[in-house]
């Protein structure tokens, strides 16, 4: 069946102009809503009196548990369930949401943002609903744009969950994300259409323990910097274990009859690339973007740092949030023109030049907003342009899962990019100092040219294997 045909033509022509905002609203709020633990981390261990390492666990297992979730919503998204999945997901995320507010023990918010976590998982269902029910030249401009606001998000969430912190307390800024997950939830309840006839989904129970096992290590180990520092050997062979149940996860996904994400169709050298690339460049993209935003929190005492309040540095944001989503508009119509792996070399391209402008540029705020804006543009237009990719080799009953797979990949070199800019800054930090030497954000932000790089070649690679794919493969007709 043609995404330019899709089921029920009439009444979708009715409801498009309510279809497509919905879908981008929905995206928009469960990616803000998982981004309130970043800000609220410093909050959350005074007003539970947790340590910040416990602290940071609310944002992890929200991390975590949309990283799981995504790829088991991706697979009943695949079946004749989708519209009840979405909506019982946004139900379990306003409950999660409730736990967030309520007085309840440090476990229970941890309870409650896991539960938010899990609505990461509704933005690949929501690039399959566009694909179904919307004219092709329209799914794949919606596609690129929920794609957009699915990362900048993060910058709408965090200088809003600030300011209501910095005002009303943690419990207001948690009130903000259960005010507008019941929204999203009324307005998923009243424009989201049912699937298409004749789809079926099966979720592999197996599969899907033994990815949230490979993942809780992976992300565990991303965010417990101390035991690389501490416990080497321990963390090696924490790295080792992880590595060896998503091996046998991958293995298990290729014997399964219903497996949990198509990996066969993974392999496929554009599908394949484009994850590639999506690991390297988003472990980049996230890096520079923790450099940026602790580097505004830093005292002047240092010597260096603006000393910026967590709400202003929250508005450091803005610049990010504007040029990606300008840049994520555009990009379909730059698509007429130029191929989408060379989109992704581009976009690559440019957030590397956000990491040399703050590499060479970071004296006064005006240069940091400025790299903030470069890194804006970049990943926007990055975000746009990879379903593009992935989906031109893809069927339209597996959009939902190919995208899921994608985002678990994004959701760990994000983790893995936060990681890694924590280790150098860690190195660079004297012992008994706070804070680390300025060079030390230097020595990252190269490595972050260093990943842009690599991400930019992995995209022109793939772009000189396409004109050898001028059909898409067998599953995507």
């Amino acid at each position: 069946m043609s995404a330019a045909q899709p089921v029920s033509t009439a009444p979708i022509r009715s409801e498009a102009r309510l279809l497509v905002p919905a879908l981008i609203f929905v995206a928009l709020v469960v990616a803000a809503v998982a981004s309130l633990g970043t800000p609220l981390i410093t909050s959350v261990a005074t007003t539970f009196h947790v340590s910040l390492d416990s602290a940071q666990w609310t944002l992890t297992i929200a991390l975590l548990s949309g990283a799981v979730a995504t790829p088991v919503l991706g697979r009943l998204g695949a079946g004749p369930h989708r519209r009840a999945t979405i909506l019982a997901t946004l139900a379990v995320v306003v409950v999660g949401s409730a736990f967030t507010v309520l007085p309840l023990p440090f476990a229970w918010l941890l309870v409650g943002r896991a539960a938010q976590g899990v609505g990461l998982g509704l933005t690949a269902l929501m690039m399959g609903v566009a694909r179904d029910h919307l004219p092709e030249e329209r799914s794949a401009a919606t596609i690129a744009l929920i794609s957009v606001v699915s990362i900048i998000g993060a910058g709408v969430g965090y200088p809003l969950a600030a300011l209501l912190a910095e005002f009303g307390g943690l419990r207001a800024a948690y009130g903000f994300g259960l005010l507008v997950t019941a929204v999203a939830f009324v307005t998923a309840w009243r424009s989201m259409p049912a699937a298409p006839e004749g789809r079926s989904a099966h979720v592999n129970v197996a599969g899907a323990l033994l990815l949230a096992g490979g993942l809780l290590l992976v992300l565990f180990l991303a965010g417990e910097r101390n035991l690389w520092s501490r416990h080497l050997a321990v963390a090696v062979a924490l790295a080792v274990a992880a590595v060896l149940l998503l091996c046998v996860w991958t293995v298990f996904e290729l014997r399964a009859k219903t497996p949990l994400v198509d990996v066969r169709a993974v392999r496929h050298p554009a599908v394949a690339g484009a994850n590639i690339a999506m690991f390297v460049g988003g472990s980049g993209m996230y890096l520079l973007l923790t450099l940026i935003t602790r580097y505004a929190q830093t005292p002047h005492g240092t010597g260096y740092g603006f000393g910026l309040s967590t709400f202003v540095a929250g508005l450091v944001l803005i610049p990010f949030s504007v040029l990606g989503f300008i840049a994520g508009k555009l990009t379909p119509r730059v698509r007429e023109r130029i191929d989408g792996p060379l989109l992704l070399a581009g976009s690559a391209a440019i957030v590397g030049g956000g990491f040399v402008l703050f590499a060479a540029a970071r004296s006064n705020l005006a240069e940091l907003l400025a790299a903030m804006g470069v890194l804006g543009f970049g990943v926007g237009g990055f975000s746009a342009a990879m379903p593009g990719v992935i989906l031109a080799v893809t069927p339209e009953s597996e959009t939902s899962s190919a995208m899921g797979f994608n985002y678990v990949v994004r959701s760990v070199g994000y983790s893995l990019g936060s990681a890694i800019g924590g280790l150098v800054l860690a190195a660079g930090t004297v012992t008994g100092r706070l804070f680390p030497n300025d060079d030390a954000y230097t020595t990252a932000a190269l490595v972050g040219v260093a990943a842009m790089a690599i991400t930019a070649m992995a995209c022109l690679a793939l772009a000189r294997r396409r004109p050898l794919e001028t059909e898409p493969s067998p599953s995507a007709r």
